[in-house]
């Protein structure tokens, strides 16, 4: 559903999955200058809602995905991920209970799977789901009184689900900048910064999507085994791309180290008013931390996001920027 803002005077359509949306209205540095003081917002509508109520409903989640939800508080926003029977994840859900209902957004295009597959585990239980994302949908924006439906966000900022068509009111930013806020603070994104083969550990999601002391759910065995056994095969890292080159590289690009051995994937890239131009990508956990890269051809330093060694011991070291706050 493409958003009327597209309309607006120096709108930019994004490229896919956000295409339905824009990637900028002219100024991308402005506009994320403009965020990053609380003073913009990011028009997200292409991202799916998804509806589930009935009284079963928070145990019934509980029961079928990564967090712990059968208690789950109203207003009290989480994120979970569906996971394949081999634990390689299927959707990554930020999740909030209104006490009558729970709600969730996802990326965009992935509302009417997840539904379908949730639909078909119903079963007996009193619950009912439902794709809202033409009623509902996403923005993202100054923080503020943030109960019911929201999230917090990159640069401080908050995420909230609202009825379709009601945009705050304000200046908006377009995705670019949103996503170099996000790219800038190690955060990935499911389905860019992630393929059909990654399990939590190498995204760093054990730490905000997974909880690791709770009942069994699909894919379970495979959490469970790399965070008390072994290391995952790969490890999200964060990239300082060479800035005298003229061009990002795209999604899927390869990283290699000298020599020309491809040792992973380049996830999203952005240039950062501060820090330049920058990306996150998924490498093999074995290359060395100090190790010299190019990505799609471009120079670029790591800096560690997931630790070579999480899952040993069962010690999680996710290092994460601090979020700024505007």
């Amino acid at each position: 559903m493409e958003s009327p803002l597209l309309q607006s005077p120096g709108a930019v359509a994004a490229d896919a999955p956000d295409q339905e949306v824009a990637a900028h209205y002219g100024d991308p540095t402005r506009e994320q200058r403009a965020l990053e003081q609380g003073a913009a917002f990011v028009d997200r509508s292409n991202r799916g809602v998804v509806k589930v109520s009935g009284p079963d409903r928070l145990k019934w989640l509980h029961s079928l995905l990564s967090q712990h939800l059968d208690a789950l508080k109203p207003s009290e926003p989480t994120e979970a991920l569906l996971l394949g029977p081999k634990g390689h994840i299927e959707h990554h859900l930020f999740v909030v209970d209104d006490g009558e209902a729970t709600w969730a957004h996802v990326e965009p295009g992935e509302a009417p799977a997840l539904v379908e597959f949730l639909d078909r585990m119903r079963f007996m239980l009193r619950v009912e789901v439902a794709d809202v994302s033409d009623e509902f949908m996403v923005v993202t924006g100054p923080s503020g009184d943030d109960g019911g439906l929201a999230w917090p966000d990159v640069a401080g900022m908050t995420t909230r689900i609202v009825p379709r068509g009601e945009f705050p009111e304000g200046t908006p930013s377009g995705m670019w900048a949103y996503e170099a806020l996000r790219i800038a603070e190690h955060r990935p994104r499911f389905g860019l910064d992630t393929d059909e083969r990654t399990i939590p550990h190498e995204a760093g999601y054990v730490e905000t999507a997974v909880h690791l002391n709770k009942g069994c759910y699909r894919g379970q065995e495979t959490v469970a085994r790399v965070h008390n056994l072994g290391r995952p095969p790969r490890r999200l890292v964060f990239l300082h791309l060479d800035g005298s080159v003229d061009r990002l590289p795209a999604h899927g690009d390869p990283v290699e180290i000298p020599g020309g051995r491809t040792i992973g994937f380049v996830g999203s890239a952005a240039r950062h008013h501060e820090l330049g131009p920058i990306a996150l990508a998924m490498v093999k956990r074995n290359v060395p931390v100090d190790a010299e890269l190019l990505a799609g051809g471009v120079a670029a330093a790591q800096e560690v996001i997931v630790s070579p060694d999480t899952g040993a011991n069962a010690q999680i070291a996710l290092r994460r920027r601090p979020a700024k706050h505007g």
